[in-house]
Formats: C-alpha cells, structure tokens, sequence
C-alpha cells in the first residue's frame, strides 16, 4: 500500500472516529435550555422537547469510540501493522511463489499473519485425512463417498470456474461428464492434466495456409460431414483433398489424436462450438487453450481425491 493512500485511510478513519466522540460530547453538554422543556421546533401539531440522549444510546457510542481506537493500536490501520504486527496477509505478492516465499518467511520469523495461520491450522486439522486419502486407490476412493464429498467441494472450490459447479463445462471449457477426452481419461491422465496443467500446441490459423476464405469453407464443410451433418458434397469432396493439412494432428480419419490433445472430429462434440460460424473462426483463425498447474496450489494430496472425483463424473459405479 503507498503511503498516500496509508495516510488516507489512517486519517480518515481518525476523523471518523474522533469526530462522532465530539458530536457525542455536543449532545451531552446541554446547551440548548432546560432539560424537559419545550423547544421551538413544531411540525404537523408535534413540539420537540429538550431531552438528553438516552443512557443506553450514550454508553453504546462511548464504548464503540474506544473499541475503534484501541483496534487501531492493537490491530493497526494502513500501513501501520499496531502494537503486536498483525496482518491480514502479506503484501506485494506477483505470484505463487512470491506468496510461498513470504509466508516461510513469516513463519521463521513468527509475525502474525492472519492468511498464514489459517493455512497451518487447515494442514493440521486436515493434513491427516488428506493424506489417508492420497494412500488410497482409485478404486478405493470410488467406494468412499465421504472421499468423494472431499473431492467435489475441493472441485467447486478450484474449479467451478471454468467447468461449472455441475462439470459441464461451457464454450472453451471442456465437459468432465462425458467420455469426450481431449488428452485422455484414465485416472492417471487426469491427475497427470490437474498436477501439471495443459498448454495446448495449438492449432494455428489455416486461411492462409489453405488458400483463403473459399478453401476454408471448403474443409469446414468436410469437417461438419465427418460428424454425420447434411452438407454439400462437392464442397465436402473439395475439402477433403485439403484436409491432408489437417490430419497431421486430427488423423486421416477425424478421430483425433490425445498425445497433442487434438479432439476427434467425429463425435459431434465441439469445445468451442459446432456451428457453421464457430467452425469456421476455429479452421480460419486458430486455436489454443491453457489450464494452470494445481499441484503448487493444492499439492498432490488434494490433487489425488479431486481427480478420483473428476474420475468418477464419467466413470459412475
């Protein structure tokens, strides 16, 4: 935080705090005549009566005024960390391993960090069942509904994002429920794919390589026949012969290659859409997708039941 904005929460804050504690006394201090008596404010027949605040009301704001000064020596304001050092967090963290490094640092060092000690004390409570788990089998896990709870909440929490809280996925998303895998669906790609992410090759952009609109309507075309659509067949017959360039990661036959995570044209199942149009933007323009690594952010423990839970999406038993 910069020094300016420090200083503008610390400072207002501070007016805050000891501007309500003035209004406190100006109301207490009466300065407006004899307590009971009638004032000359009158609207719609009521007459305002010079009365003090009530007891309870004034108790309430003084001790809210010292609650709010001494959470700020004691806890701090801005960049000032109070008298113990707490801190929610630490700062000026650009990436995971700027935030592991600075919270080994804050354990050696014992400062009280708030997001450190909540993580040390989820190792400590969880750690052992998470680690009863990872010695499991997938078949194992399979049977274990309560792992299978641990695996789906870790799934809400880290990957809902992208592939929806149901795993359905969505445009560029792939869909978990199906058997439609792009770089393989045993439980150890899977683990493979959430331990060390998937940066797509790519497939790169064919209308100038294919010779321009008219060529890249020609393969969409194939492309659309392969999955059993109506099409044109002198379009499709002229796209196939173009197909060739295509085939390298697709295969002769459509159906796809998972070793460079090329999808099977066949089936009728589109990542990025199925129609004409999302057909056409892929073969013309290109594509490439990217999923993070988790084993970092989860480590493998976790990683170990969350893809026995992605496992079981299309593997129902």
């Amino acid at each position: 935080m910069s020094n300016f904005w420090s200083a503008w929460i610390i400072a207002g804050s501070l007016i805050v705090i000891f501007g309500c504690a003035y209004l406190l006394r100006m109301v207490i201090v009466d300065t407006m005549g004899e307590e009971g008596k009638e004032m000359s404010h009158k609207f719609d027949g009521i007459v305002e009566m010079n009365n003090p605040l009530p007891r309870w009301w004034t108790i309430m704001f003084v001790v809210s005024i010292i609650w709010g000064l001494g959470y700020f020596i004691v806890f701090g304001l801005g960049s000032y960390q109070g008298i113990i050092g707490w801190k929610s967090a630490n700062k000026q963290v650009y990436s995971l391993a700027d935030s592991k490094a600075q919270n080994a640092a804050s354990r050696a060092n014992n400062e009280l960090v708030q997001y450190v000690n909540e993580l040390d004390t989820a190792d400590a409570v969880y750690g052992k069942t998470y680690a009863k788990y990872a010695a499991m089998s997938v078949d194992e896990l399979m049977q274990d509904e309560e792992a299978l709870k641990v695996g789906q909440r870790l799934f809400i929490q880290n990957c809902a994002q992208c592939h929806g809280s149901d795993a359905r996925g969505q445009r560029g998303f792939p869909n978990l429920t199906d058997n439609d895998w792009l770089f393989g669906g045993s439980f150890d790609k899977i683990k493979e794919t959430i331990n060390d992410g998937r940066i797509s090759t790519g497939m790169i952009a064919w209308k100038d390589a294919l010779g321009g609109d008219e060529a890249v309507k020609d393969v969409v075309t194939y492309v659309r026949s392969l999955s059993g659509r109506s099409v044109n067949t002198k379009d499709a017959a002229a796209g196939k012969l173009k197909f060739g360039l295509c085939a390298g990661c697709h295969g002769i036959d459509g159906k796809g290659n998972q070793a460079l995570g090329a999808p099977n044209l066949t089936d009728n199942i589109w990542l990025y859409g199925g129609s004409t149009a999302a057909i056409t933007d892929s073969v013309a323009k290109g594509r490439a997708g990217v999923m993070p690594p988790w084993r970092d952010i989860l480590g493998e423990d976790k990683v170990h039941v969350l893809s026995a839970y992605v496992y079981s999406l299309s593997n129902k038993k």
